[in-house]
């Protein structure tokens, strides 16, 4: 399903929808537009890098910028869009942030404003200009929780490799026979391709299937640290603060407010 049905005369409003898993898909739209799940996450894919998008984040996207997603799970989308004379663009074509709780409680209270909203109207034109002005001046501090693609098509390879296997103890070796390369042949790719080790993406996989399973399922915490590679519950809990700054139940209560 698409992230955006019709039209609007107004120049901000709100689409608020349930949508179902699909695969990725790609979409632009003449507006700028703020990307939020009020439940569930969505991936937000970018030229080197994919983000997941659960309701403690959300992406502010330039009109005509092209928006590549997948869907994994249903996700209640609560997303703004803007017409490019309603609200400066963004100072870059996409830029995915944390959500503050004054920002998430504005979005929730835009979702009545749908694209059949009345235009001229005080209330909503308000809160949709200043939604808009609080959410520029939150993405001036991007989000860390992105996924490196790699530009070549074996580190690629070697990414898929990793990301389908979190839950299991694999090795850089198994890795890089998978992306047909030598160990140290994969983590010259990996330093110059991501600025990374193997290692710190496998982590960074981890904590972000983690934040994703946390959004959309209601497995015990136990069984997202087994589901991500952590056998130590003490261990996943530190890792996860040690990534989102909070612990897997305080992200948890986030996702679900």
């Amino acid at each position: 399903m698409s992230l955006l049905s019709g039209m609007s005369v107004a120049p901000s409003y709100c689409f608020y929808r349930t949508l179902d898993p699909s695969p990725p898909s790609t979409i632009t739209f003449d507006r700028h537009y703020l990307l939020y799940s009020v439940r569930g996450a969505l991936r937000l894919i970018d030229e080197d890098r994919a983000w997941s998008l659960p309701p403690s984040r959300a992406a502010w996207i330039a009109a005509d910028t092209p928006i590549h997603f997948e869907i994994k799970h249903p996700v209640t989308c609560c997303s703004v869009l803007y017409s490019v004379d309603a609200i400066d663009a963004p100072n870059q074509a996409l830029r995915v942030f944390e959500m503050s709780p004054l920002a998430r409680d504005m979005v929730h209270a835009c979702r009545k404003w749908n694209a059949d909203r009345p235009f001229p109207h005080t209330l909503a034109d308000s809160m949709f200009q200043t939604l808009g002005l609080l959410c520029r001046d939150l993405a001036a501090s991007p989000s860390n929780c992105w996924i490196p693609r790699g530009r070549t098509d074996r580190l690629k390879k070697a990414i898929e490799f990793t990301e389908a296997r979190l839950d299991q103890s694999i090795t850089i070796d198994e890795a890089a026979s998978a992306a047909g390369l030598s160990p140290r042949s994969l983590a010259r790719r990996f330093a110059d391709e991501t600025g990374m080790t193997w290692r710190q993406v496998q982590r960074r996989m981890r904590m972000i299937r983690a934040i994703e399973i946390l959004a959309n399922e209601a497995d015990p915490v136990t069984q997202v640290a087994f589901r991500t590679g952590y056998n130590s519950l003490s261990a996943f809990n530190a890792a996860f603060r040690a990534f989102t700054g909070c612990s897997p139940s305080e992200y948890r209560a986030i996702s679900v407010d």
